[in-house]
């Protein structure tokens, strides 16, 4: 059986675009691989810690000295178990502040751990999560995929990188832009990605059995 993971991060509820197109790929992946398993982690609205002095001992390095290290550490096992079981990943990434949700980031940061999604070698950095494909779905109030405000993208790059850094290279990324441009742009931009979506988990996706 297949194993699909999506992540939402979106602070916004139920009016959030992002979290609007993950639950869209859920319900069509429900519908055309109805023996996948599909685990939903929504830190946007049960968020998962920030890092602090206490629980980075334990995430990072397995010493666990405190009530607060033994929950993170064991949260953090959690998190990447979910991770490394999944064959599709699906991430909901609203743009706030040019970067991602910080949310989406204490996420990452209990996931990214060395000689479990990856691992230092006289070569540099492996990843050791290789094989899974991701979806990134960003919602983003302006334009930043081109133009003049491109330099203030600090959400897609940021997260290429720490998905690469953990050997999930095979990323493709939604964008749904403009959102603050009007209704028109708005309406358009939320339904050009609902096929992009529709089209990207549609049955040519090649999910292992």
């Amino acid at each position: 059986m297949s194993n699909i993971l999506i992540v939402d991060s979106a602070a916004t509820g139920e009016s959030s675009v992002s979290r609007r197109l993950t639950r869209a790929a859920a319900d069509i992946l429900a519908v055309r691989y109805p023996e996948a398993n599909i685990v939903l982690r929504d830190v946007g609205a049960d968020p998962v810690p920030h890092l602090t002095e206490r629980s980075v001992p334990a995430i990072r390095a397995g010493i666990v000295e405190t009530e607060e290290g033994r929950e993170a550490l064991a949260l953090s096992d959690a998190l990447v178990e979910e991770l490394k079981a999944a064959d599709l990943l699906i991430i909901g990434a609203p743009m706030y502040n040019f970067g991602m949700p910080s949310t989406l980031k204490a996420w990452f940061d209990h996931v990214l751990r060395a000689r479990l999604t990856f691992q230092y070698s006289e070569s540099g950095p492996e990843g050791l999560l290789k094989g899974k494909k991701a979806i990134v779905i960003e919602a983003r109030a302006g334009l930043y995929s081109e133009g003049p405000a491109a330099v203030m993208d600090h959400q897609e790059p940021h997260l290429r990188t720490l998905l690469g850094f953990m050997g999930i290279d095979d990323v493709t990324f939604v964008r749904v832009e403009k959102l603050a441009f009007g209704p028109e742009a708005a309406d358009a931009a939320i339904a050009g990605a609902l096929l992009a979506v529709e089209g990207l988990v549609g049955p040519e996706l090649d999910l292992a059995a």
